[in-house]
Formats: C-alpha cells, structure tokens, sequence
C-alpha cells in the first residue's frame, strides 16, 4: 500500500509541465506585450529632431516619476481632431469587410468541393491551395500590376476575344476594384483551409437522413451544413479580416490616391513625416479596434458553450 508521501509525490506536477505551459507565455511576453508596450511609450511622447525622433527617453527607474510626468495624450487627441485618420479607419473597415464577404463568397464553395471530393485526391486539392505561397507575395501583387493595368494582359486578352475595341482599355487600375481583386487573390487560402477544415470534419450521414426524410439539397445545406461548418467560418473570417484591416502593400501598389487605408496612413506618418509618435499612436488605436470585439465574440462563446 502506497504511503501519503508517495501518493503526493507521485501527483506533483513535473519541471517538464511547467515548461511546456511557460512556453507560450513567454512567447506572447517577448512578441507582443513588450513590443506593445514599446509602441504605446512611443504613442505618449513628443516628437523631436533626434534619434530616436520622440521624447522623453528613458533615462533609468531613479528618474521613473520625471519620465512618467512628460507623457501625454496629446497625439491621441490629434487623431480625433483630423478627420483623415478616422476616414482612413472607416475605409480600412470597408474595404475589409467587403473583402472578407467576398473571401466566403469564393472560399465556401471551394473548400466544399474538397471537403466531398474522393479522399484520395484531397491532399492534392490541398496542394494547390497553398501552391501560391511557393511564390513570394510581393512578385504577385506585382503581377496583378502586369494583368490589369490599361495596356495589361487583361486588355490584350479582351481585345483578342472581341468584347473591346482596339483602342479601348480596362480601366481598373489603380482603383477599389484592384484592391479588392488583389486582396481577395492574396488572402484565398487562408480562408479555404480553415473551411476545408471544417467541412472534412462533418458527418455525411446527416445529410443522407435529411435525404431519406424528404428535406431539398438547398434546404439541407443551411440546416446542417453551414451550421455545422460555422467554426471554420468564423476562424477564417477572423484571419483574413484582421490583416486586411491593416493592409499596406496590395493597397499601395493596386489603388489609387483615393484608396484610403490605414496601413498607409501609418507608413506615411512613420516614414514620410517621420512622426513616430503620432504613427504610433495610431497602431496603437488599430490594435484596440481589433482586439476588443475579438475578446468580446470569444466571451460570448463560452457563454454559449
């Protein structure tokens, strides 16, 4: 019979546990909340022609009361004040939006047909998906440059086929239209994947019964299907919409001057004005916008659960 000091022994937790939980939060420690932290000093100093361009700059803990008392909001109220900023968040919001809607509009029906194909030749479905990773991201933005610029591949290939003239061009360019195209290109796999993996999960014989009692295809796909598939929905929306929101390259180098979006605002501010303060700030601003309707679904969720 085993005695009390061995049971407790034998219960106790091993160093190897322990690790293996710290592990993550250490990660999130280094990656994200110092890093955070850092842009939000930044975000309540002052600029300044120097390097580093803000004030005031940690001098050590003896002089924590001075440093502390230096910093402002100021750079947060400048941001309600101007209106381009909180026009270049609403945008931001819009074109990401949109672009996620499109992304399920496009994505379902996709990660569908994978999720029913034969479950041999799934893995090569897969492949394809992910194929366009094996290219690096900006060589294809730069190719949507090629296709649909006025005198692109696309022109050509409209006007070969008849349905323009051979001195007319497609003019989407530089404009919403481009982005979206890009955006919705760039961002395809990451919202069938999750999707895909989903639907593979989800038992057939659900919709065989729903068959046998007399319930129509479409019928059955919302009643079972999409439900069923709800969490693959979500978790692609998410992935595709927080990044979108903060887009810089694709709006850049496919929209106009009147594409207006935050990750540019943000460059502008960080590289052509030099304002790392106010730059700051408005990461910092970005960040909350995304975080808290995130933290608010997930605490819904497991009230539902």
């Amino acid at each position: 019979m085993a005695t009390v000091s061995e049971t407790h022994t034998a219960k106790k937790p091993s160093p190897a546990r322990w690790l293996v939980v710290a592990v993550p939060y250490v990660w999130l420690l280094l990656f994200f909340a110092a890093p955070f932290l850092i842009i939000l000093k930044i975000s309540l100093s002052d600029t300044a022609i120097a390097m580093p361009p803000y004030t005031p700059l940690f001098q050590g803990f003896g002089a924590l009361g001075d440093f502390a008392s230096k910093l402002d909001f100021e750079n947060y109220l400048f941001l309600t004040d101007d209106p381009l900023y909180i026009r270049s968040y609403l945008s931001s919001l819009r074109i990401a939006v949109i672009s996620t809607f499109l992304l399920l509009l496009i994505g379902y029906p996709m990660a569908l047909a994978m999720a029913r194909a034969p479950t041999s030749l799934r893995p090569t479905l897969v492949m394809l998906v992910i194929l366009p990773f094996w290219t690096s991201f900006l060589i294809r933005v730069y190719a949507w440059i090629g296709i649909l610029k006025p005198d692109g591949l696309l022109t050509l290939l409209l006007q070969t086929i008849g349905l323009l003239g051979p001195n007319e061009q497609v003019q989407i360019f530089r404009t919403d239209i481009a982005v979206f195209i890009g955006i919705v290109y760039s961002y395809l796999p990451f919202m069938v994947l999750p999707l895909y993996a989903a639907l593979e999960k989800m038992d057939n014989t659900l919709l065989e019964a729903a068959n046998d009692l007399g319930c129509p295809p479409l019928k059955a796909f919302w009643k079972i299907t999409f439900p069923l598939s709800l969490p693959g929905v979500v978790a692609g929306s998410m992935i595709c919409f927080i990044p979108i929101t903060g887009e810089f390259v694709i709006p850049d180098l496919l929209g106009g001057a009147d594409t207006l979006m935050i990750g540019k605002t943000l460059w502008t501010e960080f590289f052509g004005n030099r304002d790392w303060p106010l730059a700051s700030a408005v990461a910092v601003i970005l960040l909350v916008m995304l975080v808290v309707p995130i933290a608010i679904f997930q605490n819904q969720q497991k009230k539902v659960v």
